[in-house]
């Protein structure tokens, strides 16, 4: 069974686990706190909600399954060496759980509040629907094979895709509209320091085991924080190097910020920016 070779980097693992934990956690509240003084979810767009929902679910199946069940990571082992540690910590887990309580919760006061005329657009119900759809066929192929490994990292593969797909569309439209108004700068700030911490994480962890299998035998929790970064760091540029002056000169409406939805629908007027 693999474990630790250092006391030191195993702290320091759970410290940089737990602070990507309370950073990525705590980017929920303000938007939940603001649909809540508001009474009203008018300007969050529906799209990003969703297809948010269906990458955390997706991310927690990975997360939990290899956590706990002794046969995934049996499996695991057999495939990168049985001297290798799990690449999934309880910070891991609990982000994911919560992750999805926090979006599941957003989802329930855009029912309950008043949402204008905004709706779901056809895109995002379309890709929601082919990546679930697509998840029955690989729990279909793996069935008969016992290939319960194979099938988790194909979640873990979807909340990749799902994570690209969420941030480009609020991309283009900070650069159509030449303006990051309306954008909270400081969710990507603590989504930045998430993916920076947990980034560290797995590096901690591949210099204790002197091995990179962290890396390429979790792929997922790589690329998320990788495509996190990447698009963090295209944020903040836009918003303090592309476009600041428009930024600071900008006396900011909640309710009243932006026409353009984050994927465009044809359901009815478009959303507003988050």
């Amino acid at each position: 069974m693999a474990s630790w070779n250092s006391v030191p980097l195993e702290v320091l693992s759970n410290v940089f686990g737990w602070t990507a934990f309370c950073a990525w956690s705590v980017s929920f509240y303000p938007q939940i706190i603001l649909n809540f003084r508001r009474k009203s979810v008018v300007g969050l767009n529906f799209d990003f909600v969703v297809l948010n929902l269906t990458k955390h679910s997706s991310y927690l199946i990975y997360n939990a399954s290899l956590f706990f069940s002794s046969i995934v990571q049996r499996q695991y082992r057999q495939k990168y060496g049985f001297d290798q540690l799990i690449p999934v910590a309880a910070n891991d887990v609990a982000f994911s759980a919560h992750a999805v309580l926090m979006t599941a919760f957003t989802l329930f006061q855009i029912v309950i509040y008043d949402r204008g005329n905004q709706k779901v657009s056809k895109t995002c119900i379309a890709i929601a629907s082919a990546a679930w759809i697509a998840a029955a066929v690989c729990v279909f192929i793996a069935l008969p094979r016992h290939s319960w490994f194979w099938l988790v990292s194909c979640f873990n593969t979807l909340q990749v895709v799902m994570t690209v797909i969420k941030y480009i569309p609020q991309v283009i439209m900070n650069f159509r509209r030449k303006s990051t108004v309306g954008f909270s700068i400081g969710n990507i700030l603590l989504d930045l320091l998430g993916g920076v911490a947990n980034y560290g994480q797995m590096v901690v962890q591949s210099i204790d085991q002197h091995s990179w299998v962290n890396f390429y035998g979790n792929i997922g929790k790589t690329l998320l924080s990788l495509v996190s970064i990447f698009f963090d760091i295209l944020f903040i540029l836009q918003h303090y190097v592309i476009y600041p002056s428009k930024n600071t000169a900008a006396s900011l409406d909640l309710d009243k910020v932006s026409k353009e939805p984050l994927l465009k629908s044809s359901d009815g007027p478009p959303s507003e920016d988050v």
